[in-house]
């Protein structure tokens, strides 16, 4: 199959405002398993959007948003239900400012023959396609952001932030979460914000002007993740998937313990992902072992062992019907750092 057969049926990201979900969560309550756990999620996600003092995290790992929940997410900035987010410099960059740029996912194969799809310049993630040509020019796209900021060390807040600043002026699709998150003051960060298309990008920027370059400093990073943790009176965490992202918002509890700042551990905390817990992985360690450490408070905590693609949809559509998004105030914990 030539190349522009395998990149023919595009994926089709949700739209949560345009079904309810509330019915299927208000039956899961009745059930059991996952189900049950699934809507005792929403409702702890309710809580966090009632509870006016409340900061929501979102935290993104894994390739949801590749995967169809990529408009789920810039919509949580829309209708307010998000203040900030950790991510992987994948769901950030490869895939939602990838898609701002005009480029798009495709429906592909698990069961694909690699090799080929390699001859082709077709990258494959699960049963997802991307065109790799397509990527290299994301790649340059934020070379060329870096070429025009102040050579120095940068947080990857402050450089998601002229990612989001650049869409506003050439995005093609519009309305992405780095569009958003930008226009809104919601800050992103990416704690490995160069494990992703951006790395390449950023080498490229380096190795062009050795003497005067930008570079990400993930400590400044921390502490300014830790600055919203010591400044929010209340905070909840929606984590899709583990990995870094998670350990970081949760670590910043411990942070501001080291800078002598006594908080309150994450009063509210949500997880979904599919990992197993018996190997001692941090992606997979669950929220009552997090409360040892002093991270999050086991009160109001759910655990969902679930393929996010099928639950997250349906969360968030019942939070947006439920509507207690519409009374909170926009934190706009961008405008700490100037």
């Amino acid at each position: 199959m030539q190349k522009k057969g395998l990149l023919k049926k595009t994926v089709k990201h949700v739209d949560i405002a345009s079904f309810n979900a509330t019915p299927i969560i208000a039956a899961m309550r009745g059930m059991s398993f996952s189900s049950r756990d699934t809507a005792a999620a929403a409702d702890i996600l309710e809580r966090m959007l009632r509870d006016r003092g409340c900061t929501i995290v979102l935290t993104l790992a894994g390739s949801t948003s590749a995967g169809g929940c990529m408009q789920v997410y810039a919509d949580m900035i829309r209708y307010n239900m998000v203040d900030v987010v950790v991510s992987t410099g994948a769901a950030i960059v490869d895939m939602d400012f990838f898609e701002a740029l005009g480029f798009k996912h495709y429906q592909g194969s698990p069961f694909a023959d690699d090799r080929e799809l390699r001859k082709h310049y077709i990258d494959r993630i699960y049963d997802t396609y991307i065109d790799e040509g397509q990527l290299q020019t994301c790649d340059m796209t934020v070379k060329k952001i870096a070429d025009g900021l102040e050579p120095r060390p940068t947080s990857s807040r402050e450089f998601i932030r002229e990612m989001g600043r650049y869409l506003t002026r050439h995005a093609v699709k519009k309305g992405s979460l780095v569009e958003l998150a930008f226009r809104h003051n919601v800050p992103i960060f990416c704690p490995a914000f160069t494990d992703s298309s951006a790395g390449f990008g950023l080498v490229k920027h380096q190795i062009d002007r050795p003497e005067q370059h930008v570079s990400i400093d993930s400590v400044r990073d921390f502490y300014e993740l830790t600055r919203i943790k010591m400044e929010a009176k209340a905070t909840g965490l929606f984590m899709i998937g583990g990995g870094v992202p998670k350990n970081f918002v949760q670590d910043t509890v411990i942070c501001a313990e080291v800078l002598g700042r006594q908080v309150p551990m994450h009063q509210y905390a949500v997880q979904i992902t599919v990992a197993d817990a018996r190997d001692g992985a941090c992606s997979s360690s669950t929220l009552k072992e997090a409360a040892s450490w002093g991270k999050v408070d086991t009160t109001y905590e759910q655990m969902v062992f679930a393929e996010a693609t099928t639950v997250v949809p349906l969360i968030v559509s019942h939070l947006y019907h439920q509507k207690g998004w519409k009374k909170r105030k926009r934190r706009e914990w961008s405008k700490l750092f100037g």
